[in-house]
């Protein structure tokens, strides 16, 4: 083990928390990393505290208005504003809101400086990922956006090309929308089609405008479309945007809700969608980033039996540990079990036959690779 990858990370994260009743659970948060201690894939050296963003970094992104309100939700718990969606049902208001939000932040920032600076190849925080949030307005459970900011900081610091990759579920709209017209990011998301998802966006036709139009990509994918169909659209696209952009680094969005247990999603893929998209995207990030890669978090709502295997799948690769065929140790589930609603999966792999096979598979299948042809213009 070596410091070629580092995890950003600090117990604060935890209080990133909407309530007990929430889906978005930083509980998945902290039994990802117990089960990376319990495994023994990392060590104390490869994790490094995160420093709070400045405000003035921040507000690269996201308007001082918006902050201000940010701030003051933080101190106010009956604080309530449609216009800067905080204190909805989608969006509630937690303790100290501003300053976790921005230590999350600061996490992602500090990562791909570490990474731009050669202090290590890869580099991973697993709290950020809050892909959803707008300049002016928190969405989805994202209150500031995380990745865009770094985007921001690599573009101000080193003139960085930068590619965003984003494999969640749900639509990487604010991030999208946050560099709609800018020509030096190009933003490519694959997720679930919007004809029957939040955010209801991330249509092949969103292309970016003026400058930017042509560098954002969105490839929506067929409910019930299963591992191999995602894998080779996935496969499919990548490459040749990355031949053809030429990027600096790779920020890639790890949210793992396309899974077939996760319960705000239809895409039916297993756990090994999530031990191969790393694959590629490390394979990606040596070719043509001389292996500069930063990876974030994401969605992810069955925080029991698919995150932590898939945020741990994610970690191994960026260490090149193989440990698709590993047993979950006893130790681990024991623990985490007292709490667990149900059964802790005792393997690294899904079990067999999951679910029925999908009746309309051919169909989906040739739907998603007409959406590819018709993105990459080959239809």
């Amino acid at each position: 083990m070596n410091r070629k990858s580092l995890l950003f990370h600090d117990s604060l994260y935890y209080k990133y928390c909407f309530g007990e009743d929430h889906p978005f659970n930083p509980v998945r948060l902290h039994m990802t990393l117990d089960l990376l201690e319990h495994m023994k894939l990392i060590n104390n050296n490869q994790i490094i505290k995160p420093d709070l963003v400045s405000e003035q970094l921040l507000a690269t992104v996201h308007s001082q208005q918006y902050i201000d309100a940010v701030k003051q939700a933080s101190v106010d718990p009956n604080y309530i504003s449609t216009t800067y969606g905080l204190g909805t049902d989608d969006t509630p208001i937690f303790s100290n809101m501003h300053e976790i939000s921005s230590l999350i932040v600061g996490g992602t920032v500090k990562a791909a400086e570490y990474v731009m600076e050669g202090e290590c190849n890869h580099a991973l925080n697993l709290a950020g990922g809050l892909h959803h949030s707008f300049s002016t307005k928190a969405s989805g459970f994202c209150v500031y956006n995380d990745a865009a900011v770094a985007i921001k900081f690599l573009q101000h610091k080193y003139n960085a090309r930068i590619i965003y990759i984003d494999t969640d579920a749900h639509h990487g709209d604010g991030v999208q929308s946050i560099f709609n017209q800018d020509p030096n990011v190009l933003t490519v998301s694959f997720h679930e089609t919007g004809k029957y998802l939040f955010p209801g966006t991330g249509h092949i036709h969103e292309r970016g405008e003026g400058e930017g139009f042509g560098y954002a990509y969105n490839i929506p994918l067929e409910p019930f479309t299963e591992d191999d169909s995602l894998l080779t659209v996935i496969n499919e696209v990548l490459p040749e945007l990355f031949e053809s952009f030429k990027p600096d680094i790779i920020i890639s969005q790890n949210g793992c809700d396309a899974h077939y247990l996760d319960p705000l999603t239809h895409l039916y893929a297993t756990i090994n969608t999530f031990a191969e998209i790393p694959k590629l995207v490390h394979n990606l990030a040596h070719t043509y980033c001389n292996g500069k890669w930063v990876a974030i978090g994401g969605g992810g709502y069955d925080i029991w039996r698919v995150v932590p295997r898939a945020w741990s799948l994610l970690w191994a690769e960026m260490n090149e540990i193989d440990i698709t065929n590993n047993q979950l140790p006893k130790s681990w589930r024991d623990k985490w079990s007292v709490n667990a609603p149900t059964n802790l999966p005792p393997t690294m792999k899904d079990p067999k036959n999951m679910y029925e096979p999908v009746p309309r598979k051919p169909e989906i299948d040739d739907k998603n690779l007409l959406t590819v042809k018709k993105v990459l213009h080959k239809a």
